[in-house]
């Protein structure tokens, strides 16, 4: 499968993104991968953005010293060698990884349309929180994708004390600019982080927004 690798610089972190072209995948492409078996009955996209993935995450761990391929875990999450944190998200034919010493969490999504935004709007967000958003400086959907993707990337770099399964009303979205959103852990997160706050960093282009969150030091 024909790709290329560049990365951007977000809060400190260096993002590794893979651009994929599906069209030029062949099955032989798979058995790059050690788990290359675990995907061989799954469907062509699940294929094609597990292989980005995987390798935007070799890079990720190359810059921090580490040459292995993240296995799958028993919950379909990839899993991290010893000592460090890492987190993969796709969106189209972009995938993206980042790997540090401290819990992470990266979230890829397509800007929603204002259809979209109609639809979903309510599952993300509450009315206080919509009304935040809706009085910010930027348009709506990207608003409303940034809430989405915030509050992905922080499950992803809080889920060793998340509760099972929190749902999108378990954090509270309590600022967002240009350039990061704060939100608010409820208790229906974790009781560990009631009342916390957590800053996500972001970028956007025309079509996808990132976020990032970072988490506190192991051992915390």
């Amino acid at each position: 499968m024909h790709t290329t690798h560049h990365t951007i610089s977000l809060a400190g972190h260096t993002l590794h993104l893979i651009d994929f072209l599906p069209a030029t995948f062949t099955h032989a492409d798979l058995l790059w991968l050690p788990h290359h078996d675990a995907l061989a009955h799954c469907a062509l996209k699940r294929q094609t953005e597990h292989l980005a993935g995987r390798i935007a995450a070799l890079y990720a761990l190359q810059e921090h010293g580490f040459s292995t391929i993240p296995a799958i875990g028993l919950a379909g999450e990839p899993c991290w060698p010893q000592g460090v944190s890492g987190s993969i998200s796709h969106s189209g034919q972009r995938a993206v990884a980042v790997v540090a010493p401290h819990p992470v969490g990266v979230d890829l999504e397509a800007q929603f349309s204002p259809a979209l935004c109609d639809e979903l709007a309510a599952s993300i967000v509450n009315e206080q929180e919509q009304a935040l958003l809706a009085a910010c400086t930027l348009p709506f959907p990207l608003a409303l994708t940034l809430a989405f993707s915030a509050k992905e990337s922080l499950y992803k770099a809080f889920s060793s004390l998340a509760q099972p399964f929190p749902g999108f009303a378990s954090t509270h979205i309590t600022a967002i600019d240009e350039w990061h959103l704060e939100l608010r852990f409820l208790a229906e997160f974790s009781p560990q982080l009631i009342d916390k706050k957590a800053n996500i960093h972001w970028k956007a282009n025309h079509k996808q927004v990132m976020t990032l969150a970072v988490g506190l030091p192991f051992g915390w």
